[in-house]
């Protein structure tokens, strides 16, 4: 965690909160071999990003969801002109998060 605390916007707080857990929670039923998880929550008093890193196991197979999760961490997102970006990495898989409770 970097940067100054977040608003006492609870809303926002569950947002985050609720990002971080679907992500780790991803991780745990497409990747449950992964050999490190990398949480990274950066504040400023504009925004929050959240990247969520998980490496692959070697010889690991990337497995298929449903996409109701990532669907569901947009929606969130959206709520504070946020947006989710989700996908393979060179050796794992990103989520990235950033919502905005301030226009600059």
């Amino acid at each position: 965690e970097t940067g100054p605390p977040l608003p006492e916007d609870s809303g926002l707080r569950l947002a985050v909160y609720r990002i971080v857990q679907e992500a780790l929670t991803n991780v745990l039923r497409y990747a449950a071999t992964s050999t490190a998880i990398d949480v990274h929550v950066n504040r400023t008093y504009q925004d929050v990003v959240i990247v969520v890193d998980n490496d692959a196991a070697p010889g690991s197979a990337i497995s298929a969801g449903s996409g109701k999760g990532l669907i569901g961490m947009r929606e969130r997102a959206a709520v504070y002109d946020g947006t989710i970006d989700a996908g393979p990495t060179a050796t794992g898989w990103r989520v990235r998060a950033t919502l905005c409770w301030m226009k600059e």
